[in-house]
């Protein structure tokens, strides 16, 4: 089969690699119809998260070719859709709704600490060797574990791209949303304005915020969100500047939630990255710290976006005088994809409109490099694995 490989920093390949087969029971084979760059890819892309050579790829949906014997809900022919982390449906966090930390899913790599380099949490798709090492679903095909917790089957009169996102971006927005504790009236503000971002944008008034803000560098991504979403922007030149912003549209106090949905490795200055340098650190936390800033006391900061390293830096005297609540690390797309699916029946909630580019997978090198770059307008590439 053809699929995306990568091979090093900077270098996504357009591969014939073996088709994958069932392996355990409860696997199925997946044909992918579609499938998506996700921004956490783009951290593997950079070499910031360094794998061995694998299929990339964890947002992907298609038919079911092939059931193990101990599938139960799924056969052939069935149109599904694909939850993000890989996880048993079995143990003490699948049964918690933290399907991010299923203990049976990365044996080589699992552990309680979370460590840089060990201890992980449970397997993901196409996202390293530390996550599982799972070929991903950037591929014609795509072995699917556990396929009687992960996949959904999806609504004939429901296209691909209606469908897609349910898979991570929406689930991980929404996710910020919902730890946010967001009931109505609250004001909301995101800073990154990607994909997840707008996510977690349209989350917020899923949820009856009152107001919500979205911050970034870039200015055609805050207009996407303005278009899609409705929501109020500010874009990010200086951070003490938006902080104030931000304060000024809540009556100096700050927003009740702010979702960092940028992660790790943010647009940075000359002098930040000398920073890093010196400090030994990778990338910055420097959207968090905004983040921190911008909350009012009292309030909820989720983290959506990657942070693999730890950072001497971190305000840890502003979270506590401020009281602050801090949540993140993986979504937990399984809790909460049937309802989101709902919405999306119901037409309560548009999910394709943030597609810019529609792309062959066999020119995926150069879908990663607009993607990355944030060249052409780019804010989301949806890829077809048959062209």
């Amino acid at each position: 089969m053809k699929a995306a490989v990568i091979h090093g920093p900077g270098s996504v390949k357009y591969d014939t690699v073996e088709d994958p087969k069932i392996s355990a029971q409860d696997d199925i084979i997946l044909k992918v119809t579609s499938t998506a760059i996700c921004g956490s890819d783009l951290h593997i892309y950079s070499g910031a998260m360094p794998t061995s050579p694998m299929v990339l790829g964890h947002e992907f949906m298609g038919i079911v070719e092939e059931t193990g014997s101990a599938v139960t809900h799924l056969k052939r022919g069935d149109r599904v859709v694909v939850p993000f982390p890989i996880a048993c449906g079995n143990c003490f966090f699948c049964n918690h709704d933290v399907p991010g930390n299923c203990e049976h899913s990365n044996p080589e790599h699992y552990g309680p600490e979370g460590g840089i380099l060990t201890e992980k949490g449970g397997a993901l798709f196409g996202y390293t060797d530390l996550y599982g090492g799972y070929d991903g679903g950037q591929a014609q095909y795509v072995r699917v574990p556990y396929a009687n917790y992960g996949p959904r089957v999806v609504p004939e009169n429901l296209t691909d791209e209606q469908v897609l996102f349910l898979t991570d971006i929406f689930p991980t927005g929404y996710t910020g949303v919902d730890w946010g504790e967001v009931k109505g009236g609250e004001t909301v503000a995101i800073f990154g304005s990607g994909p997840v971002g707008i996510m977690a944008a349209k989350s917020a008034w899923l949820r009856g915020a009152a107001q919500v803000i979205v911050v970034d560098t870039l200015q055609y991504r805050l207009d996407k969100a303005r278009v899609s979403t409705g929501s109020t922007t500010i874009l990010w030149e200086d951070p003490k500047d938006v902080v104030e912003h931000i304060r000024s549209l809540t009556n100096g106090r700050g927003a009740d939630v702010c979702i960092d949905a940028v992660g790790f490795e943010p647009e940075r200055s000359i002098t930040d990255k000398i920073k890093a340098t010196i400090n030994f650190e990778k990338g910055s936390i420097k959207v968090l710290e905004a983040c921190m800033s911008a909350v009012r006391r009292s309030g909820i900061v989720s983290v959506l976006g990657v942070y693999p390293v730890n950072y001497d830096n971190f305000p840890l005297g502003q979270f506590f005088d401020k009281g602050i609540i801090l949540k993140g690390g993986q979504a937990p797309a399984h809790k909460h994809i049937d309802k989101l699916l709902e919405y999306v029946v119901q037409g309560k909630v548009q999910l394709d409109d943030i597609i810019t580019h529609r792309l062959p997978l066999s020119e995926i090198s150069h879908a990663y490099e607009i993607f990355n770059k944030k060249e052409d307008g780019c804010v989301k590439v949806v890829l077809d694995p048959w062209k």
